[in-house]
């Protein structure tokens, strides 16, 4: 076989690799959030109050970290999968209540829910067409990601209500750099678990949502 045409079966072989990668991604990442929407109901049927955020962070902790060592097993890998974003579906349910209980809590909801999807299809339509390498990123939402983590922690603790939004700011970016980041990492063949970057990608949507909420709740109340 000539190089040139080893290196086009090598292409090829490379490119079958990744688009079977993103469809497993965006198969699974299309069920835990339909589970997530299914389990937030229940939460909410059942009037569940918000959970105590110290024990959320650790039960999170414990089922992200159950996740990553089964995640080379189908398997077990796919059951922590739902276990976690089942939960984390979970704790959203009192959330939404307390959100759709305002006023204008059902544009509210809608709007980020809205918003939320315009930036993960337009952040990943980008990283899937132009195929650019942000994989320089990691190291930087890791810190910031990690800083935002205690900032917000702070401000539950010494109630600051500014501090939290400016948290939620941070959070809707840094999810937003992590959407770009996975996808350029699944494009470019750097990341080929995909069980953890269906984990990634669905934190990712769960904080902007989240962040996005908080932000257009805030503003709302001071019109």
């Amino acid at each position: 076989m000539q190089p040139s045409n080893r290196f086009t079966v090598q292409s090829a072989g490379s490119a079958l690799a990744v688009n079977a990668m993103l469809k497993k991604v965006y198969a699974l990442l299309a069920a835990t959030l339909l589970f997530s929407g299914l389990t937030a109901a229940i939460a909410m049927n059942m009037n569940v109050p918000p959970l105590n955020p110290i024990l959320t962070i650790l039960i999170y902790l414990g089922l992200l970290f159950l996740t990553s060592a089964c995640s080379n097993n189908p398997v077990r890998g796919i059951i922590a999968v739902f276990a976690l974003t089942g939960f984390l579906g979970f704790t959203l349910g009192p959330i939404l209540e307390m959100y759709l209980q305002l006023p204008n809590g059902s544009q509210l909801v809608g709007t980020a829910l809205a918003g939320t999807g315009i930036i993960f299809f337009g952040l990943s339509a980008y990283a899937l067409t132009t195929k650019k390498d942000f994989s320089y990123l990691g190291g930087f939402l890791s810190v910031i990601i990690m800083a935002a983590f205690l900032a917000g922690i702070a401000s539950w603790v010494f109630h600051m209500p500014i501090l939290s939004i400016v948290v939620s700011f941070v959070f809707a970016v840094a999810s937003s750099a992590l959407i770009l980041f996975q996808t350029s990492r699944i494009v470019n063949g750097g990341e080929t678990n995909y069980i953890m970057a269906t984990v990634t990608l669905y934190i990712a949507l769960f904080n902007l949502f989240l962040s996005l909420l908080r932000i257009l709740s805030f503003f709302s109340n001071r019109n």
